[in-house]
């Protein structure tokens, strides 16, 4: 069992950068696929980004291709931290965005954060 909080959300104006982080806790995730979900009023909760492990050390990110080129996952094992990077961000990014973790051995992600809010005025 992993337990993440978000934090790092807020009001900004298009354009502007905002930093996401995920905290966990109960246990170390170098070996999760940790990812980034958004979800818009109204609208299903869609993918983001995503960083999973291969199993020799090696990381590799996923992106959704409206957020390609300017968010960046990344994740600090030694805090574990799990940090999405907005920038030039529109109103359309407008949403929660959820933190995620999907265990090695699991099909799907099980653990979800409680989300923080993103709002990109134009």
């Amino acid at each position: 069992q992993v337990r993440l909080v978000e934090s790092g959300g807020g009001l900004v104006q298009a354009g502007d950068s905002l930093r996401l982080s995920c905290a966990a806790s109960g246990r170390t995730f170098s070996s999760y696929t940790m990812g980034w979900f958004r979800q818009a009023p109204g609208k299903e909760r869609e993918f983001v980004a995503a960083q999973r492990w291969n199993g020799r050390n090696i990381y590799y990110a996923d992106y959704a291709d409206s957020v390609k080129g300017r968010f960046t996952i990344s994740r600090d094992n030694a805090k574990n931290i799990l940090y999405l990077q907005m920038n030039s961000l529109k109103p359309e990014d407008t949403a929660v965005y959820y933190c995620a973790a999907r265990m090695p051995t699991a099909d799907e992600y099980d653990n979800w954060g409680q989300g923080t809010q993103v709002t990109v005025s134009s």
